[in-house]
C-alpha cells in the first residue's frame, strides 16, 4: 500500500516537532511558572512571524500551486494585535521587538515565497501546530491567566474554520494531490524540518524569560 505524502510528511518531521514542544520555555509556560507579560514575549515573537506568514499568503493567493493552501480565515495578525493589547495595554508595538531567531525564522520565510514547496512547508508546520497541540495550550492558558475569547489566546481560536478536524483533513488531503516526484517531496521534507528548527531556536531565544523567572 502506497504511503500518502501527508502521512510520510508527519513520520519523517515527527521528531522535529516533539523537539519544538519540549523547550524549556513551553515547559515553564504551560507549569504557570511565567507572568502574563513573560506570557507577552511570545505572542510577541509568533506577531512577527505571522506578518510574514499571512503577508506571503495574499501575495501567493492567486498561485496555482500555492494557492491551495491560502487560506484568509487561518490569518492570524488580527488576533495576535488583540492578544497584545490585552497583555500589554495599548500601547504594545512600543513593548515588542522581533528577536535574532524570529528575524532570521521570518528572512526565510521571505526567501522561499517564490517555491510553492516552501511557502507549503512553513504554512503547514505553524498552522497545522496551531490547530492540534496549539488547542491544548490555549486551554491551559486560559486556566493560568483566565483569558476569554476577546484578547489574551485569541491567536488559537479558529471559529471561522467550524470543525478543525474536518479542516485538517481537507488540509492533508490537499497536500495529497500535489503533484510531486520523489524529489520533490525529500525537498519539501527538508524544508519543513528547517521550518520546525527555526521555530525551536525562537522559543530557545526566548529561554531569558525562564532564566529571569
Amino acid at each position: 500500500m502506497t504511503t500518502s505524502f501527508s502521512e510520510t510528511l508527519r513520520n519523517a518531521t515527527w521528531g522535529d516537532h516533539q523537539s519544538a514542544e519540549s523547550e524549556g520555555y513551553l515547559t515553564e509556560l504551560m507549569n504557570g511558572r511565567l507572568s502574563e507579560h513573560e506570557y507577552g514575549e511570545m505572542v510577541a515573537q509568533h506577531y512577527f512571524a505571522y506578518v510574514a506568514l499571512d503577508g506571503v499568503s495574499r501575495q501567493l493567493a492567486e498561485h496555482p500551486v500555492a494557492g491551495r493552501f491560502v487560506f484568509p480565515e487561518l490569518y492570524r495578525e488580527s488576533a495576535l494585535e488583540r492578544d497584545l493589547t490585552t497583555v500589554y495595554g495599548p500601547s504594545w508595538r512600543t513593548r515588542i521587538a522581533p528577536s535574532k531567531a524570529t528575524r532570521t525564522l521570518v528572512a526565510r520565510i521571505h526567501q522561499v515565497a517564490d517555491w510553492p514547496g516552501g511557502y507549503i512547508a512553513h504554512h503547514y508546520t505553524r498552522y497545522l501546530g496551531d490547530l492540534s497541540g496549539g488547542q491544548f495550550i490555549r486551554m491551559e492558558l486560559q486556566k493560568i491567566y483566565g483569558y476569554q475569547k476577546g484578547g489574551g489566546v485569541d491567536f488559537y481560536i479558529f471559529d471561522e474554520l467550524g470543525s478543525l478536524p474536518r479542516f485538517k483533513n481537507e488540509y492533508r488531503a490537499r497536500l495529497d494531490e500535489l503533484e510531486l516526484d520523489e524529489r520533490e517531496q525529500q525537498r519539501i521534507i527538508g524544508e519543513v524540518r528547517l521550518a520546525y528548527q527555526l521555530n525551536t531556536e525562537v522559543l530557545a531565544e526566548l529561554q531569558h524569560v525562564v532564566a529571569a523567572a
